[in-house]
């Protein structure tokens, strides 16, 4: 039977690191002592100059605080579930929910009561209803307040920082104690206050309709899991300008967007409760490719990433993976339509990167930018660009090979039999070009020299599953190198025991799932069945150990870093991949799914 995911997520949500939040919404709430925050899934590059700076943008909303009836803030004890918050205070229960993706309710306790709360908004009036405040300039965002309670004060105020303070004080009772906050770009806005129960009931049951579609699996994993399910809902942005798709953001109170090799990861999760959602978030990335091919490193609302000056000038993508995440989605659907549908952008997007990036004219593909790797500080760059790195190669090799099986699948049997050669002639290459027998690794190379680094990355071509059994055997000989990769919590981005190894920074040492994921995948094509399942549940145990769940962890004590993302969205959808192949194997001689 499966757990009641509601319950077993009671107060996981803590709104100091995770916000309340809900689908497709770009409403974050947070706390800090009695008082709420609101912040904005949203980059406005136009208003900071930066593409990372929404990071330190205040929050839009500050100092909410819930008051008595003298207007007095009150202590709080809050309770969390994914559906609501429960605010428990001297004068009675405050409880907040989502009524849509731009419109939180709060259903307020039948008594004299209120709120205050400074908003970043340069402009505002109150009316008999509630009030109106609107930010002004390059950037629009409005806001307004709504309630069906009896007003006793109302008021906005300029303070100093063009926002405003707005105090709010009202008698409820048991039929008016509805209050809306709905921020929103539009012009118009919600404010027709309904009832709470129906708000509250409805909040609750798309939660318990989002948990019910998912998979059942091993006990053990089951509360990490349903908070991976957490976010993988909680995660997605609705449709807005450039954003044409629903799609799931990495983070979404620190990487805000929809990012190329994220979107792959996150699409294998979806496949399991929503094909159409899972096929969207490659559909996003071929709603922006350029004409020459090229799909954009990012896309946000006001625009696509394509082009960056920092901390080279290049054209910047991500790792070519599309065509392998469209594979395992027809696996499991078998839509082929779908892959009619998608076949010629990737071929497109095949071509962008041996004509435009095979400098050298070798067969093998350097990268131009560091960011296109997705490795953003990794030391393998620290020489220069452009770099011919064995992970690229690897990537290409799984593109071809999943064309191939793409094109016999669609009736293309003579463009199948030519993918296929093309990436068995990708795997003879990367032997012949790079592989060092007496290191037993593949080197990347920086203008026609080694980079003497040590990473996972120079152990990737295993994953083609065409290496010789004695290469297999060195590169899983380094793998499992307690001095090199085979930490506590493998694996590191960095060999232990290379002079450039830091567990705490980014991908110069830390544990990464997809990392581990993808060499996973290719110990059990390379037969290696035992190891693999060992770094599974290295992972997994290393990803359900702590209440949150990041984008990469210390390999050694197995801590978030500092500067890890938190509700992290691909080692969300990987731990759920990993939990349901566990599942899988776990399953009885009869064959039958499990059922917990």
């Amino acid at each position: 039977m499966k757990p009641n995911a509601i319950e077993l997520l009671k107060n996981r949500i803590n709104l100091r690191q995770i916000p309340f939040s809900d689908r497709g919404s770009r409403i974050l709430v947070f706390q800090e002592d009695d008082h709420f925050s609101v912040r904005l899934a949203e980059r406005w590059l136009k208003l900071a100059g930066k593409l990372s700076a929404y990071r330190q943008r205040p929050p839009l909303i500050e100092q909410w605080a819930f008051t008595d009836g003298d207007g007095n803030p009150m202590p709080l004890k809050l309770t969390t579930y994914p559906h609501c918050m429960i605010v428990d205070t001297p004068v009675g229960v405050f409880t907040m929910a989502f009524q849509d993706s731009e419109t939180l309710y709060v259903s307020l306790p039948p008594a004299r009561c209120g709120m205050d709360f400074y908003a970043r908004l340069d402009q505002a009036h109150v009316d008999r209803r509630g009030g109106v405040l609107r930010l002004t300039g390059d950037i629009r965002r409005n806001m307004a307040y709504t309630t069906n309670a009896h007003i006793i004060e109302n008021s906005a105020f300029a303070v100093e920082g063009d926002g405003h303070r707005v105090k709010l004080r009202l008698d409820a009772t048991e039929g008016n104690r509805g209050l809306l906050l709905n921020v929103t770009p539009r012009l118009g806005f919600n404010r027709w206050v309904p009832e709470p129960e129906p708000v509250l009931e409805a909040s609750r049951q798309r939660w318990e309709e989002w948990f019910a579609a998912v998979p059942p699996v091993l006990e053990e994993y089951e509360h990490q899991y349903y908070y991976a399910w957490w976010i993988m809902r909680v995660g997605l942005l609705s449709t807005r300008y450039y954003t044409t798709r629903e799609v799931m953001t990495p983070s979404k109170s620190y990487y805000i967007g929809s990012w190329q090799w994220d979107n792959f990861f996150h699409a294998l999760a979806y496949r399991y409760i929503d094909t159409r959602l899972a096929q969207d978030q490659l559909r996003i990335l071929m709603d922006h490719q350029r004409e020459d091919g090229m799909i954009p490193d990012a896309i946000h609302d006001e625009g696509t990433v394509t082009h960056l000056d920092f901390p080279v000038e290049a054209d910047v993508t991500k790792p070519p993976l599309v065509a392998w995440a469209a594979w395992k989605l027809y696996e499991h659907d078998h839509d082929r339509e779908f892959l009619n549908e998608i076949y010629g952008p990737i071929i497109k997007w095949n071509n962008w990167w041996f004509e435009k990036n095979d400098l050298d004219q070798n067969g093998l593909c350097e990268y131009q930018h560091p960011f296109s790797s997705g490795l953003d500080d990794s030391p393998l760059w620290d020489d220069g660009m452009p770099v011919d790195s064995p992970d690229l190669n690897t990537y290409l090799f799984l593109q071809q090979e999943a064309l191939a099986k793409i094109a016999v699948e669609i009736g293309e049997q003579e463009e199948g039999l030519m993918w296929s050669q093309r990436a068995d002639a990708m795997a003879q290459r990367l032997i012949k070009l790079r592989w060092d027998k007496r290191a037993g690794v593949f080197w990347a190379t920086h203008l026609g020299k080694r980079v003497k680094v040590l990473t996972p990355f120079n152990l990737f071509p295993l994953i083609t599953g065409k290496m010789p059994k004695e290469i297999n055997e060195r590169l899983v000989g380094h793998l499992t190198n307690p001095d090199e990769f085979w930490a506590r919590y493998p694996v590191p981005s960095v060999a232990l025991n290379d002079a450039k190894f830091d567990p705490w920074q980014m991908w110069r040492g830390p544990t990464w799932a997809n990392i581990n994921f993808l060499l996973i995948e290719g110990l059990f094509r390379c037969g290696y069945d035992d190891l693999a399942r060992e770094l599974r549940r290295c992972t997994l145990d290393l990803i359900a150990s702590l209440p949150d769940i990041y984008e990469y962890y210390h390999p050694i004590s197995g801590e978030n870093p500092p500067k890890a993302a938190p509700i992290y969205g691909w080692s969300a959808a990987l731990f759920i991949e990993m939990v349901i192949q566990a599942t899988n194997e776990a399953k009885g001689a009869d064959g039958e799914d499990y059922e917990g």
